[in-house]
């Protein structure tokens, strides 16, 4: 569902990382440290009130390298990123491509909704659509494919012609190459 060279966010641009995933079933940590937790960077347009389109990630750890990738790959020089406090996005201080902005949560007098509120109302609304659509019961070898339909739909959500919806997956079935089975499955 993803096109390969679709183009990046651009504008102000927030971002922040977040984990998704299911409680443990028995024994073994609830909660952040959960093992069937999976981190997740996410990129949204600020237009004004409304959010614009997103992105997503997989990642296996919020360092400042794993950060750097994702935004590079998804977001275009010039534009204002806005992060929250995390050191992973220290780069971004001294980047010659992007104008950054920091909105530090701790001792802000603010949650952090108030602060990012694109990533976190997007945050918000693909952990409810897992919720709702699959019961919370998503693997995270399969939640990559479940977060980019997400983002597909979402970044569609305005679209004035409806039908353009299916169009645009089939031309995008049809350009891409076919996974095997056994890959799915793997």
């Amino acid at each position: 569902m993803v096109r390969p060279e679709r183009e990046q966010l651009r504008g102000e641009v927030e971002v922040d990382e977040t984990y998704i995933g299911g409680k443990e079933k028995g024994k073994g940590k609830q909660g952040r440290g959960s093992e069937t937790k999976t981190l997740v960077v996410v990129a949204t347009e600020c237009k004004g009130k409304q959010i614009g389109r997103v992105r997503f990630r997989f990642i296996d750890e919020a360092s400042g390298e794993n950060l750097k990738s994702f935004i590079e790959d998804n977001i275009e020089h010039g534009s204002l990123v806005i992060t929250d406090g995390w050191t992973g996005y220290s780069f971004l201080s001294e980047s010659k491509h992007y104008k950054y902005e920091q909105k530090i949560i701790s001792g802000s007098g603010q949650e952090a909704h108030e602060l990012l509120p694109h990533v976190y109302m997007v945050d918000s609304l693909v952990k409810r659509w897992l919720n709702g659509t699959h019961q919370g019961n998503v693997s995270s070898k399969h939640l990559p494919y479940y977060l980019d339909e997400f983002a597909f739909r979402f970044n569609r959500k305005l679209s004035t012609y409806r039908g353009k919806l299916f169009y645009r997956l089939i031309q995008q079935a049809v350009v891409t190459s076919p996974v095997p089975f056994n890959e799915i499955i793997k």
